[in-house]
């Protein structure tokens, strides 16, 4: 693969790299609009391959943020054309790396040493590039290791990059600017977060421990003498991506007990710990030959505020959307409905999370699910579409949903797309308090 010698630092020179995208991207529309004229039969799919391209060349130049964003969206999969969310898909693991010149450059400056003085053995080529930086193995004390290291000028361009990719984004998935602006304080405080190694060191060993106890999960010992707050050192893990172990023909048996460990690795986070990996893209775990799951970086955690828990999973419980009175309140403690909303507003609105929460909340509803059930997913898709069209929505002048949903949703919205991609059928564990009365089936 092609390595980088440089990442563009300065914010001149990164909005230089957006300003590019967008002129190809234009062009790609100027040559798909003259192919109908003379064709008008011919479909978007070339115009989508081809942004794709230029978006994703573009962004994994820039690295960070921006790269970041591109392997949110990949997650996202109904929300953009497949051509996209493919294309995009790579930044979970195969984005293109630093030059051995500029890794070697990156320890002088934070240790004043070569890798190769402070390591037994460091392979200079990167074995994983993603977004926020790359993979290298090593070897040390007779054991071999994984080093991450972060990428030049990423941490200091998160500010500046998500301001000059907004407009990018709003044309190209035709989002509403105000629900940007509404989410984008979360969004970057959890990129900094990213940045920051010696965050995610202790973050890696308080919640690997406080998870040991699920049998089945594999995680890294991490080694702060070889850590800095751009490098972070820890046991390398064994195993395959969720693809390359699709790519095997796994029995139903091994998805589902698979889908478990991630069923059962994410119910404690959220709901003992109260704070989740959130994450859960398929680079970030590694399925290993005897039927254990390797769990890495733990750069993404969102602490889970109490007040926000106990009203978002009260609506989880099918029994509470009986209760009409207490429903009311729940959705405005959420931000879903608003002061100013008129009477007719409530009732469209309330209708329409009545909707949504029935059909996300299904796994939770009954003892077991499966989510290898494509109709289940086709349904959300095409919910999800029809939000995105509807005028009452995009007219409103209300932006609506607490901040601390942004996360938590997409927790659950990589989790349950790793289940379906598995076929797992899982038993949803929950607690008590979660589980309706009657249980239903679906």
């Amino acid at each position: 693969m092609k390595t980088q010698n440089s990442v563009p630092t300065s914010k001149v020179a990164r909005a230089s790299q957006f300003v590019k995208a967008g002129v190809k991207v234009g062009g790609n529309y100027i040559k798909h609009y003259t192919k109908r004229l003379v064709d008008p039969s011919v479909t978007k799919d070339e115009l989508h391959s081809d942004n794709a391209a230029d978006i994703y060349d573009a962004l994994s130049e820039l690295k960070g943020s921006a790269l970041k964003m591109a392997q949110m969206l990949s997650m996202d999969r109904g929300i953009l054309p497949t051509a996209y969310s493919d294309k995009f898909a790579m930044s979970q693991y195969s984005a293109p790396p630093l030059s051995g010149p500029l890794v070697v450059k990156t320890f002088r400056t934070l240790f004043g040493k070569s890798p190769n003085e402070l390591y037994d053995k460091f392979d200079i080529n990167s074995v994983n590039a993603a977004s926020i930086g790359q993979v290298h193995s090593a070897w040390k004390w007779g054991k071999k290791l994984a080093v991450k290291v972060q990428y030049p000028g990423v941490a200091d361009s998160v500010i500046s990059d998500l301001r000059i990719a907004k407009p990018l984004a709003v044309r190209l998935l035709n989002l509403d600017e105000r629900q940007i602006d509404r989410f984008m304080g979360e969004v970057e405080s959890k990129l900094l977060e990213e940045t920051d190694y010696d965050l995610e060191l202790r973050r890696s060993v308080e919640i690997s421990e406080a998870c040991s106890h699920i049998e089945g999960l594999v995680f890294p010992k991490y080694y702060p003498e070889l850590s800095s707050k751009r490098v972070l050192t820890m046991d390398w893990l064994e195993g395959l991506h969720l693809k390359e172990f699709l790519a095997t023909n796994p029995t139903q048996a091994a998805r589902n007990r698979i889908g478990q460990l991630l069923w059962d690795f994410y119910n404690h986070q959220i709901h003992v710990l109260k704070q989740v990996h959130a994450d859960p893209h398929p680079g970030n775990f590694l399925m290993r030959s005897d039927g254990t799951m390797g769990v890495i970086d733990f750069g993404c955690v969102k602490v889970i505020p109490d007040y926000y828990y106990e009203n978002y999973f009260q609506l989880i419980n099918p029994d509470t959307l009986k209760d009409e009175v207490l429903t009311q309140q729940i959705f405005e403690n959420l931000e879903f409905l608003v002061p100013q909303d008129s009477a007719s507003d409530r009732r469209f609105f309330s209708e329409l999370f009545m909707q949504m929460i029935n059909m996300l909340g299904e796994p939770f509803a009954v003892d077991t699910f499966n989510f290898g059930n494509d109709e289940y997913f086709t349904k959300v898709y095409d919910f999800a579409d029809k939000l995105s069209k509807m005028e009452e929505l995009r007219s409103s002048k209300v932006v609506r949903g607490s901040q601390d949903g942004l996360y938590v949703n997409r927790t659950y919205y990589g989790l349950y797309a790793m289940l379906n991609e598995l076929k797992a059928e899982v038993i949803t564990n929950k607690p008590e308090w979660l589980k309706p009365k009657q249980p239903a089936t679906v």
